[in-house]
């Protein structure tokens, strides 16, 4: 399969080149802190000192510095879905970027944990050299009170060395939690895990308010390694009692600053004179600079978002659907939303913190206040949502009027935040793949067609849906039919492609009776053969850019992705979107 640079620069060659740049960055402000540390006179004799050790500390906390200060920039959704929908970010690539930001978030998340042990590891070495090569002559430059001092009292019985340990312990618990093994067996283990990042950026400013390492501030008077007259000679000279006794105020004089100097020692090359002792002081805590902007901004954020989900919805109706899938509609004053935006469910008498994203199958409309979510029951949280909803119904679908609500618990939504989706109506062709569950995301986008479509820039839709029962196809099977006719009776037959792939079968091909002829004739059995349909798709649609969106397994996407990079002999691109909640 031959491959499309230009496929590969639009789809994965972006998300490549930012990597590399961003590794790039992060080695090029180590090394040149670490140059800074090893050649740098200011920190000639806490050199001497630590070793090497001084400078990878140092050099790898620059690095975690930058990571710790953006880590937090992808979880703000507010300010993304600002970005993305307001007129500033016009490019459609610049926008697909903001698509990466949970990949950019997991870049740093990695970053802050490969230097957290370089950081770790050197200042181990550091606490060991304190302890044995303290120097008595730079008593304020020592971290140790003496020498031979044990170095796991510098670790655990001050505040850099006790919150250094305790944020380890965090990072510790933040990292094993977030692998995909947790996330998926145990996604309450992750979420609470997560949660302590607050913790450890508060122990993260404590930690570096020690001021353990500590720069010289008088360079000019005394250059390191000089020769001091003063202290040689006061230290050389015995002064007889009996002068001490008769002239005590003279003795107790230091001798002149700048005495008398053979001039062959001050021409010697090898040797300065200082007039001074070395004097040193702790270096601001960088590291406030650093993240006390983007924590602030995300702080402000998550206050506003309690603020405007503080309100609870009102729950109109309550749907329960085949294949254990929840429909939920509701009102809520002021709401607005984009076709594929997602909003973030609190049910407090579910949890009293936990929370989980669900796409929007319906937005508000001018003439309608409605809007909804389908969700796959799976796992504790969504079965208790479940029960909590459905607890005095044993029927399959449950409609109530409004003014019997006090039924249902209290639930909140936050959002809406922005997803790729909300691209597949900027392009003038779109291909639509769902899985499963996975065509939530493309319900919305149905729904606004439903309304009117020749407002938006998209002409034809390609909406591929693949099943394992035939039962799933009711969670939209109305939408897509009535879709289907109102294109029919507005001569545009060709704006909308539909075809449904059920991957098992036990004989039944047919949705329900005649309801749904005109979803029956699009009904196949099998999975689809993605390379034809592509070459298909690239031979309609010659020398345009189609956008790919796909929600649903990664063996689905992993196929998609690698076609939309492959080249084609019809000039045809295509640009890949893939879900990915934040």
């Amino acid at each position: 399969m031959a491959l499309s640079w230009r496929s590969w620069l639009a789809n994965e060659g972006s998300k490549h080149l930012f990597l590399f740049f961003w590794l790039s960055l992060n080695v090029w402000l180590f090394g040149k802190t670490f140059l800074l540390y090893n050649q740098g006179l200011q920190y000639y004799y806490l050199h001497q000192m630590l070793g090497l050790g001084l400078c990878v500390s140092r050099a790898s906390a620059s690095v975690l510095n930058l990571n710790c200060c953006l880590v937090l920039l992808p979880m703000c959704r507010v300010l993304l879905a600002f970005l993305r929908g307001s007129q500033k970010v016009a490019s459609k690539k610049t926008r697909r970027l903001l698509d990466k930001s949970k990949t950019f978030h997991v870049t740093c998340g990695v970053t802050i944990c490969i230097f957290s042990v370089l950081h770790v590891a050197a200042h181990l070495v550091n606490a060991l050299n304190f302890s044995e090569n303290y120097n008595e002559e730079f008593v304020t430059l020592n971290a140790a009170n003496y020498r031979g001092e044990d170095p796991r009292k510098l670790l655990f019985a001050t505040v850099p060395g006790l919150t250094g340990v305790i944020m380890v312990l965090v990072l510790f618990l933040m990292c094993t939690a977030s692998t995909y093994a947790i996330r998926v067996s145990n996604y309450d283990i992750f979420w609470y895990t997560h949660n302590l990042f607050f913790v450890f950026y508060m122990l993260l400013m404590l930690h570096v308010s020690g001021g353990v390492l500590k720069y010289q501030t008088n360079l000019e008077e005394h250059p390191p390694g000089c020769f001091n007259p003063n202290k040689t000679l006061r230290q050389n000279l015995t002064v007889p009692k009996a002068f001490q006794e008769l002239f005590p105020d003279y003795t107790t004089e230091p001798f002149p600053e700048d005495p008398p100097v053979p001039e062959p020692f001050v021409q010697n090359s090898f040797m300065r004179v200082c007039s001074e002792e070395p004097k040193f002081q702790s270096h601001f805590p960088e590291t406030w600079f650093w993240i006390s902007g983007p924590l602030c901004l995300y702080c402000v954020e998550r206050l506003y978002r309690y603020i405007r989900s503080n309100k609870p919805v009102t729950i109109t109706s309550v749907i329960s659907h085949p294949s254990n899938v929840l429909e939920v509609r509701m009102v809520k004053d002021d709401f607005e939303a984009r076709p594929g935006q997602y909003v973030i469910l609190h049910c407090p008498r579910v949890s009293a913190l936990e929370s989980h994203p669900f796409t929007l199958t319906m937005c508000p409309t001018d003439t309608k206040a409605t809007f909804g979510v389908h969700l796959k029951v799976v796992g504790d949280w969504t079965e208790r949502f479940r029960d909590l909803l459905l607890l005095h119904s044993n029927q399959d679908t449950e409609i109530l009027p409004i003014f019997q609500q006090r039924r249902y618990p209290k639930l909140y939504v936050d959002g809406p935040f922005g997803s790729p989706f909300e691209e597949s109506l900027n392009y003038e062709v779109s291909l639509c793949v769902a899985g499963g569950i996975g065509v939530t995301p493309f319900a919305s986008v149905l729904n606004t067609l439903l309304d009117g479509w020749k407002c938006y820039k998209l002409r034809r839709l390609y909406f591929i849906w693949v099943c394992r029962d035939i039962e799933s196809f009711r969670w939209f099977a109305d939408l897509l039919c009535m879709l289907h006719n109102k294109l029919w009776q507005e001569n545009r037959p060709d704006y909308i492609n539909i075809q449904l792939y059920l991957s098992q079968t036990d004989g039944i091909q047919k949705i329900i009776g005649e309801k749904y002829q005109a979803l029956n004739s699009r009904l196949l059995i099998g999975r689809p053969r993605w390379k034809l349909l592509f070459d298909d798709i690239a031979k309609c649609n010659r020398r345009k850019t189609i956008g790919v969106f796909c929600c649903g397994p990664n063996k689905i996407s992993k196929i998609l992705h690698k076609l939309s990079n492959s080249s084609n002999s019809y000039g045809t691109r295509f640009e890949y979107n893939k879900e990915s909640f934040s």
